[in-house]
């Protein structure tokens, strides 16, 4: 009887160590999307904790505040998590070799898997140990290692980010970057915009499925982030193709095929469903009286469509299925900022936050009567 006891422990003890093991070569080693089970329900219970307290503040900056800690908590409890898991595996393994009581058995593993010694004559229990120590010190190691390659992906999003913000205002917004650029004389530049965000949806698309704790790194500024970033760029060109399908749009297509390709990988990757191939016709969130409003605000800046809303309509409407549902939910995961055309957030109160326009404060000469502030302009 005691010897199929003590089989079972050693079975449920290399159990614990095989699980723990894959969780970390899958989530530190494998560069690829390789779902971890384990990894994923310790972050999902840190940001469920978070989103609890979060909703507690009173203003969404404060919520980001607290959510921006989110990422380096979860990373932390998923270490110690291995690390407990590594101290209950080897003492599983311990225990048929020693007569020790289980408290002193966990408490000898326990200091093996931190790096301390620990030493008995049993040739069997130095095995063991030298293993746990071994053990704990690889997992530190290699989470250590890790933290470089999510900094390094995690600056590389942000800077494209930011500099969309002179283009998009903050939060960004799709009809923001058409009317700034219509505004500005800089049509023209649109190709080399989207050009840009092709190659940085192609980047993230990567980098976030590799290594999903990125989509929860926040930006510096709350009223920015990489989902909302993207999805106006993405509304920017679908409304520029509509539009304006005389122009050279062949950027902008490319930008809208890379970066609803991105989206839909990333979104698969944090467990969210998301159809690979919708219909043009399949309905949007986004309303017919949203899309119109948008573009008479264009119009009103100058932006002179060579489409009526009613022609532009279904084309934008089947580029926009594409990317809609993957972004609208991604945002919603992620606590992003309201901004315009992005959906409703679950942990937020309804609201939506317009891209912050600078006022205008350009010199005048002496004697030159100058009207009302625009507050659409740029501060010089």
């Amino acid at each position: 009887m005691q010897v199929a006891l003590d089989v079972l422990t050693v079975l449920a003890g290399v159990v614990v160590l095989g699980a723990t093991s894959l969780s970390v070569l899958w989530t530190l080693v494998v560069p690829r999307a390789t779902p971890s089970r384990l990894a994923e329900s310790v972050v999902g219970v840190v940001r469920g904790t978070f989103l609890l307290v979060a909703r507690l503040l009173p203003d969404y900056r404060r919520r980001d505040g607290v959510l921006a800690m989110l990422p380096p908590v979860a990373l932390l409890t998923l270490l110690t998590v291995w690390l407990t898991l590594l101290t209950v595996g080897f003492a599983l393994l311990a225990a048929p070799l020693t007569t020790s009581g289980t408290g002193a058995t966990l408490t000898s593993a326990a200091t093996s898997v931190l790096g301390l010694e620990y030493a008995d004559s049993s040739t069997g229990l130095q095995t063991i140990t030298l293993l746990a120590v071994f053990s704990g010190v690889i997992v530190v190691a290699l989470l250590i290692g890790y933290l470089p390659t999510l900094y390094d992906a995690f600056s590389s999003r942000e800077e494209l980010v930011s500099l969309l913000d002179s283009r998009a205002g903050s939060p960004a917004w799709g009809v923001e970057v058409l009317l700034r650029a219509t505004r500005d004389d800089a049509l023209a530049d649109l190709p080399t915009l989207f050009g840009d965000w092709e190659r940085w949806a192609a980047d993230v698309g990567e980098s976030h499925s590799s290594y999903p704790i990125l989509i929860f790194f926040r930006s510096q500024d709350p009223s920015r982030s990489w989902v909302i970033a993207l999805l106006a760029v993405l509304d920017a060109a679908a409304l520029h193709v509509t539009l304006r399908p005389d122009d050279d749009t062949l950027a902008a297509r490319l930008c809208l095929r890379t970066g609803y390709m991105a989206l839909r990988s990333v979104a698969d990757t944090a467990g969210i469903e998301v159809d690979d191939d919708p219909r043009p016709e399949d309905p949007i969130q986004l309303s017919h009286a949203e899309f119109e409003a948008g573009v008479q605000a264009l119009a009103a800046a100058g932006y002179r469509p060579q489409r009526e809303v009613a022609a532009a309509w279904p084309h934008f409407h089947g580029w926009r299925v594409n990317y809609e549902h993957a972004a609208y939910a991604l945002a919603d995961r992620i606590v992003a900022p309201p901004a315009p055309w992005s959906g409703s957030r679950t942990h937020l109160p309804p609201q939506t936050l317009l891209p912050h326009r600078p006022p205008d404060r350009r010199p005048c000469h002496p004697g030159e009567v100058t009207g009302p502030r625009r507050p659409d302009a740029e501060r010089h």
